[in-house]
């Protein structure tokens, strides 16, 4: 009886299969990912498992070999979409004291340059999206929309510049930071974390292997390891009990392995599992999720005029990665469409010419957008490819998201993201104000991704040209043409991947 499991552990387990198997959906069918027979016994599911139960399925699509395909979420009516917007102005939301939230300070210079820079295409927009509208907001194939030009500030023609910041390489000064911003955001307490690494017995880390984390009081996260075989636990993130111990499940590929985590210890918590060899090559699978609002047009154009060059660059890395591309654009209620996704491809011509080449910016009008439905999409309702993948996301937007729409909400998102091993790198578009930073550099540092802000030669004038200056709160930070920064933070994740074997 010494080497039984505790029976918390085993409910765990069991928890976990049934997750597998929640209602979230893919763009086509897909092999439902799970451990190979035999099975756990099968326990009662935890009933006392109250905080963030990630409802997904784990990643498990075989392969990216598919044409593009396309889901469109049409924006509201406009009553609808105007009874939400006067709904936010209502808002009184107290924030949790420990997790340094308060309320939003305004925003009306941006929203004020994002109105302007979407008036000139709106009357196209609401043209376009008259017919969308009456759709239903589920899966629906869309018309090539028509294109427009919106006016637009003065900006320079030369190369995008940007810096890039490691949150959880620097910790202290991103709780700094955390403590000296005072905007409205969602609550996640992460200032106490622990370092969890999982290796094979010859003591090299294993990439992409399913993590459980079950609290005494019951309440429980899910994790993927990233490429390195690590990953940070930040417990007081879904245990408010703050449960003085933690039991660790850790499984892939049917070998599994257990450990427990004290709160308060010092030193990392390795985890050795019998693994199998790593995969003979890299697989990559990198999103874009773009705010699409009238006021991006230029960041569209310049991911639209580099992604070719960088995906050459990424194929030649020496890992050499088998590459999928997907994108999931998003504006706001009352425009001509709330989301946009289109599903992981290995077709890059079929891509640019059926997803990003298409898209244009339009619409918007108010300051926050509908960030927290696109990230929902991007999460669950992509095909990610399963074990053994190394799964990105470029997050590009210049405004934070809507807090006042009742959910789906973006911090639920990102504890779904970390569960299916998807790291974001949130970039901050040209306006991006404070409350948008706090919230992109939160989801980026939760899920181990980084903060990559655009650069000017002057800080407060975007048509200054390609420099060193930022607005945000940052500091020691590098800089780069964007696309040379996307193809060198790839480099360093598939780095990890092949350092780990």
């Amino acid at each position: 009886m010494k080497n039984r499991p505790p029976r918390q552990l085993v409910l765990l387990l069991v928890a976990q299969l049934a997750l597998t198997a929640c209602s979230a959906t893919a763009h086509s069918p897909l092999a439902n990912g799970s451990w190979p027979e035999p099975r756990p016994a099968p326990w009662p599911t935890p009933v006392n498992v109250v905080r963030t139960v990630p409802n997904f399925h784990a990643p498990s699509a075989p392969h990216c070999a598919r044409p593009v395909q396309t889901r469109e979420v049409p924006g509201w009516p406009g009553e609808q979409a105007a009874h939400r917007r006067d709904a936010r102005e209502r808002l009184a939301k107290p924030a949790p004291a420990e997790d340094f939230a308060a309320p939003a300070t305004a925003a009306a210079p941006r929203a004020a340059e994002k109105s302007a820079r979407a008036e000139a295409g709106a009357l196209t927009d609401a043209a376009r999206g008259a017919s969308a509208l009456s759709a239903h907001p589920s899966a629906a194939p869309y018309p090539a929309p028509a294109p427009f030009a919106p006016q637009q500030q003065p900006r320079s023609q030369g190369p995008v510049t940007a810096g890039v910041v490691d949150d959880n390489a620097d910790f202290s000064a991103y709780l700094a930071f955390r403590n000296r911003t005072r905007v409205e955001h969602r609550a996640r307490d992460v200032r106490e974390r622990y370092l969890l690494e999982v290796k094979d017995r010859r003591g090299r880390g294993i990439a992409d292997a399913e993590v459980a984390v079950l609290a005494s009081s019951g309440h429980a996260m899910w994790a993927r390891t990233d490429a390195a075989g690590q990953v940070w636990v930040h417990p007081n993130a879904f245990d408010p009990s703050r449960s003085p111990h933690y039991d660790i499940a850790v499984r892939k590929d049917g070998r599994q392995s257990s450990a427990r985590l004290a709160r308060g210890q010092k030193s990392a918590l390795e985890v050795t599992l019998d693994a199998p060899a790593a995969e003979p090559r890299a697989r990559l699978d990198l999103v874009f999720l773009v705010d699409a609002t009238g006021s991006m047009a230029d960041e569209i154009d310049k991911l639209k005029t580099t992604l070719r060059s960088i995906s050459a660059e990424v194929s030649r890395l020496p890992s050499q990665p088998d590459l999928c591309f997907g994108l999931v654009a998003y504006r706001d209620k009352g425009d001509a469409f709330l989301l946009r996704s289109h599903d992981l491809t290995d077709d890059l011509d079929g891509f640019l010419r059926g997803a990003l080449n298409p898209l244009q910016a339009g619409g918007g009008g108010d300051y926050p957008e509908a960030m927290n439905e696109a990230l929902h999409e991007t999460v669950h309702n992509l095909s990610w490819r399963g074990a053994g993948a190394t799964r990105m996301v470029v997050l590009l937007a210049d405004a934070p998201p809507h807090l006042d729409y009742g959910g789906p909400y973006y911090d639920d998102g990102m504890a779904a993201a970390l569960g299916k091993g998807i790291k974001f790198f949130s970039v901050g578009a040209s306006g991006l104000d404070r409350q948008g930073e706090f919230i992109q550099r939160q989801i980026a540092q939760y899920t181990g991704g980084q903060f990559v802000f655009l650069t000017y030669a002057n800080a407060h004038d975007p048509a200054s040209g390609p420099g060193r200056e930022t607005v945000h709160d940052v500091k020691n930070y590098s800089v780069d043409t964007l696309d040379r920064l996307i193809v060198r933070l790839v480099s360093q994740e598939l780095g990890k991947l092949a350092r780990g074997s």
